[in-house]
């Protein structure tokens, strides 16, 4: 007979959105590859785009597998097919689909009964499942999808409201009690917290701090090395468990791997990389803002506009329309295409980021300082061009350009989630400058050194010794001693 205990159970249970996806079924591999039996929790539809990666993973002898949850588009009034937050097109679907994420509390339960994991990595936006998780006596681990250094801001602005300090949204507050001094104005936080207005998001936000309090812990897609006096304050004076197992985009060893990252690319890798290996390297300049982002006719034009005038060559991913409307305000894009051939190639849809990243020739990030993306720029060392639209990514341009310094700010004041129509954010004379002064000169070398330098603190963090696999070596002995 076998004496041995049974492998380890994880559950992991992401948002339904590509920004917590793909970490978490990389956060999944990697913990499969420490011989633990993962499960991750999907959407029909999710699964379909995430379903090749782990079927490879299994095949090469990974206890991983997915098992499927329903969403309940009809109830809340969606339509069918939207299971994602990048399928979403206006405003009002937001609440639709956070009204969704709570429906899913009582089939997640029923998936709880038939088979009770050793632990559940639950996302953020599941306040319910730190409940949930205690009703089946199983530790519940909350995923952010960001880092130790903006949930410690998060925390600050929840509990101390700075921001009520200052009289216009245009003027600067300092966000108390932090290691640096991040500074920031309203301008550039989330509506709910401008308007002041209870609404369903604050109800969520409320119910989500509870939530975390209440867990077992945090697991963090990040290095302690990446924001070393961040993981203490987390750890030591909000007080919470914080393991920092990142970046987990690392467990993707091969170039498929890498390219095959949640959708479809919307390029051939092999012509993507093709046309790299024909440039200098750190002369091409990388453009994108993440799956979930949105530009205004205009605003693209301007972009279009400024990286014309910059000389740089480049790689501008441009989202693809998802109504007729939207197509046609591009009806310029193939012309200026055509026009900058060999010079700009435009991928439109979904890129192969981190190949593209990962490449001797690209020199530079143009990105909304997303999490994913931020850490993928800092592992590639890359440095980085920091375009803010919404979420915490305003705190994570401070990061870049203020304490990591590996970056330039190109200049975007206000938080905005859904544009206006004709509305221009940022000129193409400011996305010129910022490009210019992080391709070109003296500074540009600086930045681009520490970009390196801590590049290599990234891939060191995830290697035996590393201080990202200490912690995870430390969360699977606890949570083997706690299942005993």
């Amino acid at each position: 007979m076998d004496s041995r205990p049974p492998k380890l159970h994880i559950y992991f249970f992401p948002m339904m959105a590509y920004g917590h996806m793909i970490p978490i079924v990389d956060m999944a591999r990697l913990f499969a590859g420490c011989g633990v039996r993962t499960t991750i929790i999907l959407t029909p539809l999710n699964a379909a785009h995430l379903s090749k990666t782990i079927e490879k993973d299994r095949e090469l002898g990974l206890d991983m597998s997915i098992q499927l949850i329903s969403f309940p588009s009809d109830e809340v009034g969606l339509p069918e097919g939207c299971e994602n937050l990048s399928s979403i097109t206006s405003p009002e679907m937001t609440p639709k689909v956070y009204k969704a994420t709570e429906l899913l509390q009582q089939a997640f339960e029923k998936l709880l009964e038939e088979e009770c994991p050793d632990c559940l990595v639950a996302d953020v936006f599941f306040p319910w499942a730190t409940e949930v998780a205690s009703k089946f006596g199983i530790p519940r681990l909350v995923f952010h999808g960001t880092s130790a250094y903006a949930l410690c801001i998060y925390h600050v602005m929840h509990h101390q409201q700075p921001y009520k300090n200052v009289e216009s949204d245009s003027d600067i507050f300092t966000v108390p009690d932090l290691p640096d001094t991040i500074k920031l104005t309203r301008r550039q936080l989330p509506d709910h917290i401008r308007d002041g207005t209870e609404n369903v998001l604050t109800r969520l936000i409320e119910r989500v701090m509870e939530a975390e309090a209440a867990s077992y812990g945090v697991v963090v897609n990040s290095f302690r090395e990446l924001e070393p006096a961040y993981a203490e304050h987390y750890k030591k004076v909000i007080g919470r468990k914080v393991w920092h197992i990142g970046p987990v985009s690392l467990s993707n060893r091969d170039n498929e791997d890498k390219a095959r990252r949640g959708n479809k690319t919307s390029i051939d890798e092999h012509e993507c990389l093709n046309w790299l290996a024909s440039k200098k390297p750190n002369s091409v300049l990388y453009v994108c803002f993440g799956s979930l982002s949105n530009f205004s006719a205009a605003q693209l034009l301007e972009i279009a506009m400024g990286l014309e005038a910059s000389g740089q060559q480049f790689i501008w991913v441009v989202r693809k329309g998802k109504t007729k409307e939207e197509e046609e305000k591009e009806e310029w894009l193939p012309a200026f295409e055509q026009r900058l051939e060999g010079k700009g190639l435009i991928i439109r849809g979904w890129a192969p980021q981190v190949l593209i990243l990962d490449h001797e020739a690209v020199g530079g990030f143009m990105t909304h300082c997303g999490w994913n993306s931020m850490l993928e720029g800092v592992t590639a060392g890359v440095p980085m061009i920091a375009w803010p639209l919404f979420a915490e990514q305003f705190y994570n341009e401070k990061l870049v350009t203020d304490i990591l310094r590996v970056g330039v700010a190109v200049g975007a004041q206000e938080w905005c989630r859904w544009p206006e129509d004709s509305k221009i954010y940022v000129k193409k004379e400011d996305l010129e400058k910022a490009v210019t002064q992080l391709m070109d000169g003296e500074e540009a070398e600086e930045i681009r050194s520490r970009a390196k330098a801590l590049g290599a603190m990234a891939k060191k963090a995830v290697e035996k010794g590393g201080s990202s696999y200490s912690d995870v070596s430390d969360l699977l002995e606890e949570l083997k001693l706690n299942r005993n």
